[in-house]
């Protein structure tokens, strides 16, 4: 006989299937186009960000789990750690890396599963997409200087009071892992703390040559290195080669053999660096995957960070576009909808700003032009700062792979931290420039 106790929520599932498609409204111009817009940002995602961001921040992570000491983890960003310390070396490592809130992911997940603490933990993933210091100065020269200072400090605050809260929050799990480690046998490490630093610079390098942002003027510091940038990652590249070979003791000849197509396609399709690109993380994936040991313990690590967060951050793309759509386009849920909701300073546009942002999917520097826009339609200041605290911070994507690293309740409180903060803030911003 079944048992329905163990059988409803199968049923629930092919119930709520089947009425999804029998009512799925086909025909109709605006979900129609969301569908379009969901599989466009899809594809925009896939083409702008899984190539340049997420393969080179998984082999980051495998590398973190590999040929980081948990013991140099426990000390730097661990439970015991010096608060002063953890908080500091997070916020930094984050400001460094300006990625995106997906491609922070992996690198988060990989020093949560080497024992970092929980505030250090959530102060870097939130610093890492938040504190970046190119778009807090395109910040400040297209929306004005004052929602730029706002953001910038709103930001570093933001890091650090939002992992002490969760340190706070989740303490006596914090304090029995502080136990455990401090109970736990830490074998010696492998290699000096120098060379590992030189292996992890020559990869966080090619993670951020290889992204940066082309910025709005055409002169100055940040567009020279922008017109360099792939000569930049390049030479990063070729040093990563050199420690591949001295430091994790890959075959010289493999490296050679899995460099050139790289190389080759650099010269032959400049046009889409991309090709060439991926044709070096394949050659990784292959040389690291074939070499006994640590080279492919390293490769093993990242695949797993790759089936864990990957299928999680296209599936959440795919249901942003769906409601949000594209900047500049539409999804089920009007533009119009969003722009007339935060005007003025109230605490529902506020807090509807802080949602909206939170939800919404934001690469790199488009925040700015996005906020631009809305500012033109009316938008007020604290709204805008409030967008800009919770929305580079925090994805619907973002939120799917995170609750999948540390738990539905952790993530709650993470999020709602990050809207409260942001909407509290934005308030405030509102009421000092009225």
């Amino acid at each position: 006989m079944t048992d329905w106790k163990k059988e409803w929520k199968p049923l629930l599932w092919i119930v709520f299937a089947f009425l999804a498609f029998y009512f799925l409204p086909l025909g109709h111009a605006r979900f129609d186009n969301a569908v379009m817009e969901s599989l466009e940002l899809a594809k925009w995602y896939a083409q702008e960000h899984v190539i340049f961001c997420l393969l080179p921040a998984f082999f980051i992570a495998g590398a973190i789990a590999v040929f980081i000491s948990q013991a140099s983890v426990m000390r730097y960003l661990g439970p015991n750690a010096n608060k002063f310390l953890a908080y500091g070396v997070a916020s930094v490592s984050g400001s460094v890396l300006a990625v995106c809130s997906c491609t922070v992911l992996p690198l988060f997940a990989g020093i949560k599963r080497m024992g970092a603490g929980l505030g250090p933990a959530t102060a870097f993933l939130y610093s890492g997409p938040a504190i970046n210091v190119l778009a807090i100065i395109l910040t400040a020269k297209i929306l004005g200087a004052d929602l730029g200072i706002a953001r910038a400090l709103g930001a570093i605050v933001f890091s650090i009071v939002i992992g002490l809260l969760m340190h706070f929050f989740f303490r006596k799990e914090e304090r029995e892992k502080a136990e455990a480690a401090r109970m736990a046998i830490t074998p010696d490490v492998s290699r000096p703390l120098w060379q590992n630093a030189i292996f992890f610079a020559s990869m966080i390098a090619i993670l951020v040559f290889a992204n940066w942002g082309r910025p709005v003027e055409t002169s100055g510091f940040w567009y020279d290195v922008y017109s360099i940038k792939w000569i930049l990652t390049a030479v990063a590249a070729v040093g990563l080669s050199v420690i591949l070979v001295i430091m994790i003791r890959i075959p010289w000849w493999k490296v050679v053999v899995a460099a050139a197509p790289a190389a080759v396609l650099a010269f032959v399709v400049p046009a889409y660096p991309q090709i060439a690109f991926a044709a070096g993380i394949v050659g990784l994936a292959v040389i690291t995957m074939t070499t006994k040991g640590e080279a492919s313990d390293w490769f093993d690590s990242s695949w797993d960070f790759t089936k864990q967060i990957l299928p999680l951050l296209l599936f959440g793309v795919l249901v942003a576009g769906l409601l949000l759509g594209r900047p500049g386009e539409e999804g089920l849920i009007p533009s119009e909808w969003v722009s007339g909701a935060v005007g003025g300073n109230s605490l529902l546009s506020n807090l509807f700003a802080s949602v909206a942002g939170a939800f919404m999917y934001f690469a790199t520097l488009t925040e700015v032009p996005i906020v631009q826009g809305l500012l033109g339609a009316g938008m007020g200041k604290g709204p805008a700062l409030a967008l800009l605290l919770a929305g580079p911070a925090l994805s619907l994507p973002n939120m799917l792979v995170i609750r999948s690293v540390m738990g539905t309740k952790k993530t709650v409180v993470f999020v709602s931290l990050v809207v409260v903060m942001a909407t509290i803030t934005g308030m405030i911003f509102g009421a000092i420039v009225a």
